[in-house]
């Protein structure tokens, strides 16, 4: 997995994510979003980097449609075409999935290789739990 970044899009595997929205529906890019959060959750002791970084892209692009929320990104990080409205549904599951990724056991909390690159990934992804805590 290559990695070239701290935030939520700054890995092949996080780009993979965004690119395999283009074209979905409404409903298949919610699931999809679902299974990334459902991954993360119904793992074991540890938790994959792979599926830690879909599911921090994924909540990444739930807060994307939050007016004036606090997370922001380049857009030409995002997917190319505009989101469907993502239900308020999925913010508990996605919360609950950056808690896992957050964890000494999970992957991608423990591959940081400077202790700066782990502070800076760990308070972006921290940022979005708590944007996806406020109501809207």
């Amino acid at each position: 997995m290559g990695t070239w970044g701290t935030g939520p899009f700054d890995s092949d595997v996080a780009a993979d994510l965004v690119d395999g929205l283009e074209g979905r529906t409404p409903q298949q890019i919610i699931d999809l979003m679902t299974s990334a959060f459902q991954r993360v959750l119904a793992s074991g002791m540890r938790v994959d980097g792979g599926d830690g970084a879909e599911a921090v892209a994924a909540a990444a692009l739930i807060t994307s449609q939050i007016l004036d929320g606090p997370v922001v990104f380049d857009p030409a990080d995002g997917p190319s075409e505009p989101l469907p409205d993502l239900p308020f549904s999925l913010r508990p599951m996605a919360q609950q999935a950056l808690r896992r990724v957050l964890q000494d056991g999970s992957e991608l909390a423990t591959g940081w290789v400077e202790g700066t690159d782990e502070d800076e990934w760990r308070r972006a992804v921290e940022l979005i739990a708590q944007t996806l805590d406020v109501p809207h």
